[in-house]
């Protein structure tokens, strides 16, 4: 979801483009954009797509929230976002090339939960990967691209937060029950939403690259988070006008439904945005009002 609409916006300034891929399209639908294979399991990957590279901004792993977490599932997660960036530490490494900065995505989950809600400290840049299991993937996962600033290149860390977007994602699984006219509050609904619309993340990869100042992480959320029942009224709101009936999903049914990864869905996470806001970057969408549906198109 996120690269779409990232290649659709650089492709818009002008950026040549090539996307890694397992499998290369039959055939091309822009002249501007290229395909280049990776093999990923066997460190392998198209020399070109390294040595003509200026950028590489680096989104790959599996979708955390798609299955449950069993330990199966864990190690894919944690292997498709660490294997595929030692890959590209693997390639800068041994062909010669040009990049100048690298970009990877990370998460919000690098924090635990807010001590207390309303939590009066939100998480900044400079607070320590927690304990649990998404708190340290995410800490591998910057890990395996650290080796990039000593190479001389410049390394920036986007740690997202849930990515509203009308495209797909979080923002369709919380659609779905409006289809019913239920909006369904998770537990109390008192835990707090760190997010991002998609429009805004997206600019924020362009001035990453764009913006030689940039280096070390940033936490990708907007300035106004929001708890989960805020968020799940104003779109429904948003959606259904007035149609609609408030409905609290108990947390132990999201336990016995999700399993660990109830855990994320429950907690709450207020995150610091002040970091990017200093470094000159303007949101969009900063308020949840101006993010859904209604208020993009206002």
């Amino acid at each position: 979801m996120i690269g779409k609409a990232l290649t659709k916006a650089l492709l818009d300034k002008g950026y040549r483009i090539t996307i890694l891929t397992r499998k290369k399209p039959d055939r091309l639908v822009d002249p501007m954009i290229n395909y280049a294979e990776w093999d990923i399991k066997n460190q392998r990957i198209e020399p070109d797509a390294i040595a003509k590279a200026d950028h590489i901004i680096h989104l790959a792993g599996a979708n955390v929230g798609e299955k449950r977490w069993t330990k199966k599932r864990k190690k894919e997660i944690i292997d498709s976002r660490v294997k595929s960036g030692e890959l590209l530490i693997k390639a800068m490494k041994e062909i010669p090339n040009q990049v100048k900065t690298v970009v990877t995505a990370s998460g919000i989950g690098w924090y635990g939960s807010d001590p207390v809600i309303p939590n009066p400290n939100p998480f900044t840049e400079e607070a320590p990967a927690y304990s649990d299991f998404l708190a340290q993937t995410c800490l591998q996962w910057e890990q395996c691209l650290e080796p990039v600033t000593q190479m001389g290149k410049r390394l920036v860390r986007l740690r997202t937060g849930i990515v509203l977007s009308e495209k797909g994602g979080a923002l369709d699984e919380f659609k779905k029950p409006l289809k019913f006219g239920l909006a369904t509050i998770l537990a109390n609904g008192r835990q707090v939403v760190s997010w991002i619309a998609i429009e805004d993340l997206v600019q924020l990869y362009i001035k990453a690259i764009e913006d030689t100042g940039l280096s070390g992480p940033y936490n990708a959320v907007a300035p106004n988070p929001v708890t989960n029942k805020q968020l799940v009224l104003q779109l429904a709101k948003a959606v259904n006008g007035k149609s609609y009936i408030p409905f609290f999903v108990p947390g132990f049914v999201l336990k016995l439904v999700l399993g660990e990864m109830s855990i994320e869905v429950l907690k709450s996470a207020t995150v610091n945005c002040d970091k990017i806001l200093q470094a000159g970057f303007s949101f969009q969408f900063p308020t949840i009002e101006t993010a859904l549906p209604t208020g993009r198109h206002a």
